[in-house]
């Protein structure tokens, strides 16, 4: 194999024995040397190297996103993206518009609408959404994921009746005069539509999940933590579809999977566990909710919402479901990664946890939204890690301070309390909820503010430096899978996962300026799987 020095590059390496440097000599994949040019040159440049010139361009480890849906992302290729609608009536126009393609009986499926970013309007209503695809039924996911909006069509062919039995967690909201469906549904309650929609191809998935991952290497990643059985047809359709993509195809982005609960089982039948697999493609933590989300008051808050006294929100579960899902979870020896936004989910699921030895894995403790002083202590545990989403601080703000008040504030993505308290911590997206591009996670740990905006930041106190913002998505993300010693710097002996930048992020005058800022290349394993 052809052994490749990257040269002329300024190389930010995270690894503090070396922290910047101008060449990385790479081979079979791995570094296996960096220094100055005319080092590496002396050393390298004679026994037939490919030389690559960065032209003076910034150059890190190769970012990682931490949590993601990357089936969710392929799924913008296919449904309707509702991302980013500003009124109720923008909304309606573009289910009218996609509902005029779709052939009668057939499902419109699309996802992303936010209601709090709507400057005109409030949720549509089933009459508004009967009004605009009166012939085929529609299912709408909220961009949390947590609530759902459908039409009369999609009940109809879903057999609803108001005797049905709604799923444990799980809400159909009805109209208080009539007594009627609104048409949105809470949590689990969209199973009574879901198990309805008909299954697509395993063709179809594979080729939209196989456009997501070049998306994704496109803005930068060259890895991520994805939960995808739920979306892409149960365990084994999931893992014979990136295995086919990345391990036959050879298409680049290395996935670790989380695995939801239920298909532990198939899990342990297959004899697979955490870091099952390779290089290209893991096994992960088991996923497990231990709450909702902020924005339907479904998070679970150990004393109740500013704006709606009384309302504590919902735990998924009981405390003795949950401990006996972390005792069969540890029978196998396998990690955690809990979604946890509320304070009292979390200081549930620690209880928990405390009672259960430590794996070889780290839990991961995803969102980590609202903490404590004591909790935060109790998460600076080096077999834990708090599994953070910055850009989430962009879509909640400001309406998430009327859930939680001003006294609680200080302790809302207290992402610099947590890194100053000695938690590990890591950076997602949580993609499709947030766009998947990492320099908007990146400047909103930074900024604390929506692009655009000139305040000095959300609970401003809460700020990231640079560094630190970069490091949560590459040295952090591969804490998250236990793997500092296969990748998150660019040091000798890892993975040769690097990317580049058209500025320099640290020495840019002003953050915004990562929002002009391009993703120039993207190299995996010594490949450059992207060139702008």
């Amino acid at each position: 194999m052809t052994r490749t020095i990257f040269t002329n590059g300024s190389f930010y390496t995270l690894d503090p024995s070396q922290p910047i440097v101008e060449a990385v000599v790479v081979e079979k994949g791995r570094i296996i040397d960096l220094g100055t040019h005319q080092e590496m040159i002396l050393q390298w440049g004679r026994t037939g190297s490919k030389l690559v010139d960065l032209q003076g361009k910034m150059v890190t480890p190769g970012l990682i996103d931490s949590h993601l849906h990357l089936s969710g992302v392929a799924f913008n290729f296919l449904d309707l993206n509702l991302t980013g609608m500003k009124s109720k009536g923008e909304m309606l126009d573009k289910i009218r518009e996609k509902a005029n393609t779709v052939a009668p009986g057939m499902w419109l499926v699309g996802m992303g609408w936010d209601e709090n970013l709507f400057t005109e309007g409030s949720i549509p209503t089933i009459e508004e959404l009967d009004h605009v695809a009166p012939h085929c039924p529609v299912y709408l996911k909220r961009i949390c994921h947590h609530a759902f909006l459908v039409n009369s069509k999609a009940l109809d062919m879903s057999q609803y009746h108001p005797s049905n039995t709604v799923p444990i967690g799980g809400t159909v909201v009805l109209d208080q005069m009539t007594k009627k469906p609104t048409g949105l549904l809470l949590e689990s309650a969209s199973q009574l539509i879901t198990n309805y929609i008909p299954v697509r191809t395993y063709q179809e998935l594979k080729d939209c999940l196989q456009q997501a991952m070049q998306f994704a290497v496109k803005k930068g990643l060259t890895s991520v933590h994805t939960n995808d059985p739920a979306y892409l047809g149960g365990l084994d359709a999931t893992y014979k579809m990136y295995d086919e993509l990345l391990n036959q195809e050879g298409q680049g982005l290395r996935c670790n999977l989380l695995i939801d609960y239920p298909f532990l089982p198939r899990l342990i039948e297959r004899g697979m566990s955490a870091g099952f697999g390779n290089e290209k493609l893991q096994i992960g933590a088991i996923k497990i909710f231990a709450d909702g989300a902020f924005g339907r008051r479904t998070a679970l808050l150990s004393k109740p919402y500013h704006d709606q006294p009384g309302q504590y929100g919902d735990a998924m579960y009981d405390p003795e479901t949950l401990y006996h899902m972390v005792q069969e979870i540890r029978a196998h020896a396998m990690p955690l990664a809990v979604h946890t936004i509320g304070d009292k989910a979390l200081e549930n699921v620690l209880d928990v946890l405390d009672q259960f030895p430590k794996v070889e894995y780290r839990d991961r403790i995803i969102h980590t939204s609202l903490v404590r002083n004591d909790l935060v202590q109790r998460l600076a545990d080096s077999s834990r890690i708090a599994d953070i989403q910055p850009r989430f601080v962009v879509s909640d703000y400001p309406w998430v301070k009327e859930r939680i008040g001003e006294k609680r504030e200080p302790y809302l993505y207290a992402w610099k309390t947590l890194l100053d308290s000695g938690v590990l911590c890591s950076g997602g997206s949580d993609a499709p909820i947030e766009l998947i591009d990492p320099l908007l996670g990146i400047h909103a740990a930074v900024t604390r503010r929506t692009p655009g905006d000139l305040h000095e930041g959300w609970n401003a106190k809460e700020k990231l430096s640079m560094f630190e913002a970069v490091k949560l998505f590459t040295a952090g993300g591969a804490l998250a899978t236990n793997e500092e010693n296969l990748k998150g710097t660019i040091s000798r002996g890892k993975l040769a996962d690097m990317t580049v930048y058209s500025n320099n992020l640290f020495t840019m005058g002003n953050p915004d300026e990562l929002l002009q800022t391009d993703i120039e290349m993207t190299i995996i394993g010594g490949e450059i799987k992207y060139n702008k």
